[in-house]
Order: structure tokens, then sequence, then C-alpha cells
């Protein structure tokens, strides 16, 4: 049958009208289920909700519940699917993001006071003049201190938009008047290279505490550093490394790769596999590379580790990872919140999965530490639990196993006269960064001038300094430590934050690597290797 062509137009225009009606009635971000039938999941989901929001016989937020809800549905799929809500979801943007906008100050609530440790180099507040131990008491004609104001209280109140400014009135010791400062937000970066310096003459460090937006650039910069410094070796210390990104464990594995080698692959629900290979970019392909990783480097960690191995590129050396191999995809939930969600799982070069099991739950998963640590794995690689059946080859014939995280080439125990439970709980709990802070402020003309060398090489702990933080610890912990076993270690650690809060991150991490087991094992490993090569 033949329609009349002067017809057409007419029945494109109610065809194009009835399908914008149509999409209108449709939400193509939902599942079939939502599209085509009348009582679908969801809209149960949302049926109870407001059944309790407008029927429940007392007050309730019924945001409160649909957190709950969300975390139990996730709960149910495997440990790395997470729910973040809208309170955490800036915090933890910018954590990855690399960088935020604000004053570039770290600082901690001292006497219900804002008290600044120290500034962040090249940022805000030290270019406009603000100093550690200055205490902030108002910003823009507010009062900022008392029992009131918690930090995320002061933090609203001191950020804002790039390029606007705050006035701050500032107490400092020795001044007989409150100074008033005015300070221009700008972007602060939150660095992810903790350390980089020269071990020896020819092996650079590099310390990677996640891999965040700016870790590569971070990564680059150092490494460029090194390499002017004379730098032919790498030791990539990963240890305690959760991970992050994986296009960014990508980069960086693409400094060591010749190209064309693959550095992984990941495969979703349907099969479908996507593979990543080095491209011509590198820069230390040639050099001798050591990645230091332990039972917390996770994630981009481990592909950075697994692609290397794999690879038979450098040596792995430490104690087996954590074991995560899932990739998660974030999407916004519409009110400011988010959700992570598993969406694949990847592979190394030779095909092997370091994903461990979560079939018993997840306090089962996150337990695995304490399995690890009871049953000797910890201390003797003839502990570990390893299946023959997730047994690969390397192409040079190194034999590597899946199921469970990258077992390093080179074994090195757990030493718990360094990283005894006691000693970690003071430092998560901050003790000691706030014990030398309120050391620090008594008299801090007593370190002006102090090169960073010469407080590394002759700057010492005093035994009064040991008794007295043991006093500052008992008195809020009621409880009565003593620090005899760990005399030597208690000295180190309120040394390196000393020079934390002095010099940065960088003089503190040389001071603590002094004594690490691990930096002497690779610093032998190298110098063997130097010998060999003579």
């Amino acid at each position: 049958m033949s329609i009349d062509k002067k017809y057409i137009p007419f029945i494109i225009g109610v065809a194009i009208a009835a399908g914008v009606f149509i999409g209108g009635k449709l939400n193509f971000s939902d599942t079939s289920d939502r599209l085509f039938t009348s009582n679908s999941k969801k809209d149960k989901l949302n049926r109870l909700i407001d059944y309790i929001d407008y029927e429940y016989v007392d007050e309730i937020n019924t945001d409160s519940i649909v957190d709950v809800t969300v975390n139990g549905i996730l709960e149910n799929l495997d440990p790395h699917s997470t729910y973040i809500p809208k309170s955490e979801l800036e915090r933890v943007t910018n954590n990855m993001k690399g960088d935020f906008v604000g004053l570039g100050v770290n600082f901690y609530t001292y006497n219900d006071t804002i008290t600044v440790i120290r500034t962040i180099e090249g940022g805000p507040s030290e270019k406009a003049g603000i100093k550690a131990g200055d205490r902030i008491l108002m910003a823009d004609g507010d009062s900022i201190f008392g029992r009131e104001w918690s930090n995320a209280d002061i933090i609203d109140k001191l950020k804002g938009e790039k390029g606007s400014k705050v006035k701050l009135s500032v107490y400092r010791k020795g001044e007989d008047e409150l100074l008033e400062i005015k300070v221009k937000r700008d972007v602060v970066p939150i660095r992810s290279v903790d350390a980089s310096y020269m071990l020896t003459d020819n092996l650079g460090y590099i310390k990677i505490n996640r891999f965040a937006e700016s870790t590569y650039l971070e990564f680059k910069h150092a490494l460029d550093e090194l390499q002017d410094q004379g730098a032919t070796k790498l030791a990539l210390d990963l240890r305690d490394n959760p991970g992050g990104f994986l296009g960014i464990a990508e980069q960086i594995v693409d400094e060591f790769l010749e190209d064309d080698k693959l550095i992984l692959f990941t495969k979703n629900k349907t099969g479908r596999v996507e593979k990543s290979f080095a491209t011509r970019r590198g820069d230390f392909e040639e050099g001798e590379v050591f990645i230091l990783i332990n039972e917390s480097s996770a994630s981009a960690s481990e592909i950075v580790a697994g692609a290397l191995q794999d690879n038979d590129k450098g040596t792995i050396v430490g104690r087996r990872s954590y074991g995560k191999g899932l990739v998660q995809r974030e999407m916004s939930l519409g009110d400011g919140s988010a959700v992570r969600l598993t969406v694949s799982r990847y592979y190394t070069p030779t095909g092997r999965s370091i994903q461990r099991p979560y079939d018993n739950g997840n306090k089962d998963y996150y337990n695995d530490y304490y399995k690890r640590l009871s049953n000797g794995e910890l201390d003797n690689p003839e502990s570990m639990e390893i299946a023959d059946s997730l047994k690969f080859t390397t192409p040079e014939g190194k034999v590597v196993y899946g199921g469970g995280g990258i077992i390093p080439d080179i074994f090195v125990p757990l030493n718990t006269t360094h990283q005894n439970e006691t000693l970690n709980y003071l430092s998560r709990r901050e003790y000691v960064s706030n014990f030398v802070f309120m050391e620090l402020d008594k008299d801090r003309t007593v370190y002006e001038g102090v090169e960073v060398e010469d407080f590394i090489a002759n700057f010492e702990v005093s035994d009064d300094v040991v008794l007295k933080f043991q006093d500052f610890v008992n008195l809020r912990e009621r409880t009565n430590i003593t620090f005899v076993a760990y005399h030597d270690q208690m000295k180190r650690m309120i040394k390196s934050e000393l020079a934390n809060q002095l010099f940065g991150s960088n003089t503190a991490e040389k001071i603590l690597n002094e004594s690490d087991d691990m930096i002497e094992e690779v610093i032998l490993l190298s110098q063997e290797e130097d010998s060999e090569n003579d």
C-alpha cells in the first residue's frame, strides 16, 4: 500500500510527538523491571520508606533509614562496594583529587583553640605570614574557639571559594596584641608522595601513601629529581598504601615497562575484557626497581607490584599484600551522596586474580590480618597458605601465585619490636603529635637556624622526654603504660614527629627509615647487584 507523499510530514510529526510523550514517561537510568512493570523492587522500597515517613508513631529521620538501607544492600555484595554519605563525600573527593581550596595549615585543637602545627609550604597561610604555634581566635570577626567548636565546624568556617579572603585574628607568643592577618584562599595540595631522597649514591627512594589524581605528577617530579642526583635504581615504597585510581597506577607502571608490555586486564560480568599496555613514555625502563609492600598494600599498590613482577621487572620486597583485585566505579545518587560499586575484576599480566575470598562475610574478610598474624605468616613465609591450582609462570620462568595478594620475591618478616601494637595505637590517637607540639611550643627559638642534616645526624631525644611522654599518655588513658621494652623506638617516633613539625614529612621519613628492616634489605640487595656487575 502506498502513502500519499503529502501526508508523510504529518505522519513523521505524529511519530516524533509520540516518542517525546513516551520518552517522558520512561526513566532510562532504571532497569527493565522498572520500565515495564508497575510493581518493581524499587517501588517496594519507596513505598516502605514513605509508609514509615507518614505513619510511624514517632518522628524519625527517613534519610538515616535510606542510608542504612543502602549500606545493608552493599554489605551483601562484596567488601569494597561502599556508600559515601553526603557528609563525607567532599572530604573523600578532595583526598582522591589531591587538593582542596583552603588556607593551607595543619592544625589541632589545643585547650579549645585552633593551634597551627605547621603551614603548608608555598600555601596561602605561609604567604600571608601565619607561623607554627599561632592560635587562630577569630575569622571575619567571629570567635572560633571554645568547646562548642568541633574540627568540622572550624573547617566549614574557614573554607570558601578560591580567591576569597578571610581576616584572621591571631595570638602569637611574644606579641602584646592580636595580629590581624588576611589570608587569600587558594588551591592547597594534599601530598601523596611522603618522601623522596637518595638512600645510596645510585639508589633513590620514593614513598607513596595513595594513588590520587595528582599522584603521577608528584611521582614523576620526584623521579626526575632523583635521576638528576644519579639514581639508576629506585626503591618504591608502597607499604600501607590502600590504593586509589587504577589509571594512576597504570601511568606509574608505564615508567618502568618497555613499550607494549601488558600492565593488566579487567573483566566485567559479561566477560568483556579490557587490556592496558605500556607506552613509549617510560623514563626508567633501564633502571632497576625494588617495590616494598606489606599486608596493608592494596588495590592500585598491588597493580603496580603485580605488573612489574609478572613482567620480570625488578624485585618485590616485603610481605604478602592485602589481596584486593576488584575495581570500583563511583556513581552520584543525586542528593550529595555517592556509591562506589564493584564493576569488574582486574588480573595481572600472567592472568592471576589476587582478590582474596570474601565468602564468609565482611567481618571475617577484614579480620584477615589477625589470621595471618596468628598463623605465623607475617614471621615465616612457610606458614603462608598457597594453592597450587593458582600457580602461574612469568615469561622468564618465575613461579607466581594468585588467590590472595602479591607474594614478594624477597620476604622480610614483621619486626614486632618496631611495629608494636601499643606504639601503633599511640600514633593513631595522635598522642605523639600532640605531645611533640606541646614540647616544641614551650620554646621554638631553640630550633631556629638548625639545618635538616644536622638535626638528623646529631639531635637526640633524651630519656627524660620519653618519661615525660609516658606520663602524658597515662594521664589521658588512665593506664600505666611503660616504654621500657620500646625505649629506642619511642625516641625515634618522637624525633621523627619533631622533624615532621619542623621540616616536613620527607625528613620525618628519613629518620624512621634509619632502622627500617625492609629499607636495609633493599640497600643490601642493591649493593650485591653492584658487586656482581663490577
